[in-house]
Formats: C-alpha cells, structure tokens, sequence
C-alpha cells in the first residue's frame, strides 16, 4: 500500500469534490426561520404589492399580479407553512419563481442573500411522524459563522408548488 503526499492528497480531495457540485440558493426568513431555496428557480424580487383577490381561493392564495403582461399567482408562505400572521412592512417582498413553464410569486418576510453550499455542508432532511408535512423538505443547509451555525430549511420549492394541495402546478408522470 503507498501512501500519498499532503499535496497529492490535497489534489485528489479535489478532484473528487469537483464531481460533487456546490448548490446555490436565495435564503429567505419567515419569522425566526430562514430557509433556501434553489437559486436558478427565482426570476426576480419585487417589493411587496397588494394583489387582486381571487374568489374562493385558499387562504395562502393571496391572489394574483399583472407582472408585464402575464398574471402570476401569488402564496403567502408564512401562512402555507401554518406560521402566524405577519403585518407586511418594508422588508416584505415576493419573489417571482420560474418553473415548470409557469411563473409564481411567494411573499416573504426578507430575502436574506444567495448562498453557496458544498455538499457537505447539506445535511438530510429530518424525518417526522405524524402530520408535519417536511415532502417539500431537501435538507438543512449548515454554514458556519463565527462562533455560531446559521441553519437554512432548503425547500424543494417546485414539489411544494406541484402539490395537490396547492394545484399550481401539474404533477410530472
């Protein structure tokens, strides 16, 4: 058995994280909580703006927005989440997602930033008995800073839009 040098060592760490590609998202706050969400599925962040209620939409259909000429619905995600009502201030905003050829927008209290995560820096997703629904739920994002650990809740942001719950999006077969 040989041994490897320190750089040797140092380059084939490399190369095989190389194969590991590092994961970006917007993070968010709701609340106390941030969570992320995948970066290449936001199209833009616009400050908050009332939308037109639609009739016999659940409540966390806020209702929907002309946005250049194509309307886009519009979710309140503290109350999809089941969090408690928030008065929408200057730091609330909607961010506009792209997916599966249709175009949403979530408000949110903040947008916090995009962060860069390594995989190992991706831990999976808890598992809960009982009616807490985490399906939507990737893993929790740990990043170091100082002495403490900021924890992001990554949403798989397209599975919760596509769920029948939310009827949005049409489920792939």
């Amino acid at each position: 058995m040989t041994s490897l040098t320190s750089a040797e060592d140092s380059a084939v760490r490399t190369a095989a994280a190389a194969g590991e590609a590092s994961h970006e998202c917007l993070s968010f706050q709701l609340g106390a909580v941030e969570y992320g969400i995948d970066i290449l599925k936001v199209q833009e962040i616009r400050g908050y703006e009332e939308p037109t209620r639609i009739a016999n939409a659940p409540p966390f259909i806020k209702g929907v927005v002309d946005l250049r000429g194509v309307i886009v619905p519009i979710i309140d995600l503290r109350i999809k989440f089941g969090q408690q009502t928030f008065e929408y201030g200057p730091s609330t905003v909607t961010v506009i997602l792209n997916m599966a050829r249709m175009v949403v927008g979530v408000v949110v209290d903040a947008v916090s930033d995009v962060v860069e995560l390594a995989p190992e820096q991706i831990l999976p997703a808890p598992e809960f008995d009982s009616a807490i629904g985490v399906d939507f739920i990737t893993g929790i994002g740990s990043i170091a800073q100082g002495e403490r650990q900021r924890m992001l809740i990554l949403v798989d942001i397209e599975r919760l839009m596509g769920s029948a719950e939310m009827g949005l999006i049409a489920q792939a077969h």
